[in-house]
């Protein structure tokens, strides 16, 4: 109580397909390379973050760089931001500034990462497939805005848009979740399993989003590893 609730915009202007499901078993599959498509994800924030973490599973056999998961304000396109450069990296952005994640080159199969976030301390960490890499440092003391546009498959380069398209994702993305707070290990292996998790600002098994060009809902066709 007291918090204003701020509704995440709509990105006006364009015609989408505005929805609230549960997606469980199901995917977005972004269907063009380069693609202009992307999802708008709403949820409601009453106050700023000081933690956070992100999840989500993606399948594809891109080479070049791509965005997963794009979180904007209007001070800082790269508020959240997780951006896979090649195949065997990973970047994590807090605030505009990141780290590097080398990971294996992948074997054409399901990916689920998570990247949690405090600011009290700074340390950032990233899960792979149900795995933990070395903790890392970002941001000490900084604070992540609230009124923010979350966007799957594009990487802003400005507030709602600014895209480039051959940072743009094409595959399948499914089991995106966004918390405030950052999830114990326990819960980021339940995660990879896909296992009972805590209340969220974003859930997959109650997603409100919008659909902006060329995405399409599909049963997940093959199950990934864990769930």
């Amino acid at each position: 109580m007291g918090h204003l609730q701020l509704w995440l915009p709509v990105l006006a202007g364009l015609a989408g397909i505005l929805a609230q499901e549960d997606l469980y078993r199901k995917v977005f599959v972004f269907r063009k390379d380069p693609s202009d498509a992307y999802v708008v994800l709403r949820t409601r924030l009453e106050q700023p973050l000081h933690n956070f973490t992100v999840c989500l599973r993606s399948y594809t056999d891109l080479s070049r760089p791509h965005s997963l998961f794009s979180y904007a304000t209007k001070a800082q396109d790269n508020e959240i931001l997780l951006f896979k450069p090649k195949p065997e990296e990973y970047r994590f952005y807090v605030g505009g500034k990141f780290v590097t994640y080398r990971v294996p080159e992948g074997r054409r199969d399901w990916e689920h990462v998570c990247a949690s976030w405090e600011s009290a301390t700074g340390i950032a960490e990233f899960w792979l497939n149900g795995k933990p890499w070395p903790r890392k440092g970002l941001q000490r003391g900084y604070t992540v805005g609230a009124t923010a546009a979350i966007l799957l498959g594009q990487e802003q380069d400005s507030f709602g848009g600014g895209f480039d398209l051959y940072n743009s994702f094409s595959g399948e993305l499914t089991d995106v979740y966004l918390w405030d707070t950052g999830l114990s290990p326990d819960k980021m292996r339940a995660a990879f399993l896909s296992l009972r998790l805590p209340p969220a600002l974003l859930t997959w098994k109650s997603l409100s989003y919008e659909v902006k060009g060329d995405v399409v809902v599909k049963p997940r066709l093959r199950e990934a590893l864990g769930t």
